[in-house]
């Protein structure tokens, strides 16, 4: 009897360490990179893609006025080879926590230097490299999914009917 509860503990303990049981379930917000060429600076921007799914996303899950991370799970990082200008304002080369402060009115683009946070929960201001306001624009259609895309002039930020746009320059 104890050879077969033995062999039983076994079994059990085996499919319980299986790695098909211990894969990681999918994320919610699955992670994506940016990355283009904006003049002579390479800009990657690392971050995770939340979806509306029928909620309000700006003014509701993401509140009006409160420090963003700006995308889900770890604060979204942006990374630049060269130094550049945002918004006619210099920041140096090298990789920073991208938060945001949106508004209905106008966004606050915070350029942080501790890039390795999660979400904006450590968030301290007195770490920031460069803070910028940009004006948000409504969408021309409905963004499903927050996307980031670097563009010839600037960096684009869409969710829900919400875009922002910070120009970059070198």
């Amino acid at each position: 009897m104890k050879k077969y509860n033995l062999a039983f503990l076994l079994a059990i303990m085996a499919l319980i360490t299986s790695p098909q049981l211990l894969a990681q379930k999918k994320m919610k917000s699955p992670p994506a990179q940016a990355k283009g060429q904006i003049g002579a600076a390479t800009v990657v921007i690392d971050y995770h893609q939340p979806s509306a799914n029928g909620r309000t996303i700006m003014g509701d899950l993401v509140p009006y006025d409160q420090v963003w991370r700006t995308g889900a799970n770890n604060a979204t990082t942006f990374e630049v080879d060269k130094d550049v200008k945002i918004e006619g304002q210099a920041l140096p080369k090298g990789k920073y926590a991208l938060f945001t402060i949106p508004g209905k009115d106008e966004w606050t683009i915070i350029f942080n230097k501790n890039p390795n946070q999660w979400g904006a929960y450590n968030y301290d201001n007195g770490e920031d490299a460069l803070r910028v306001k940009v004006k948000p624009v409504k969408t021309d259609k409905f963004v499903e999914t927050f996307i980031i895309n670097p563009e010839q002039d600037g960096v684009t930020m869409s969710w829900e009917n919400t875009k922002v746009k910070f120009k970059v320059t070198d």
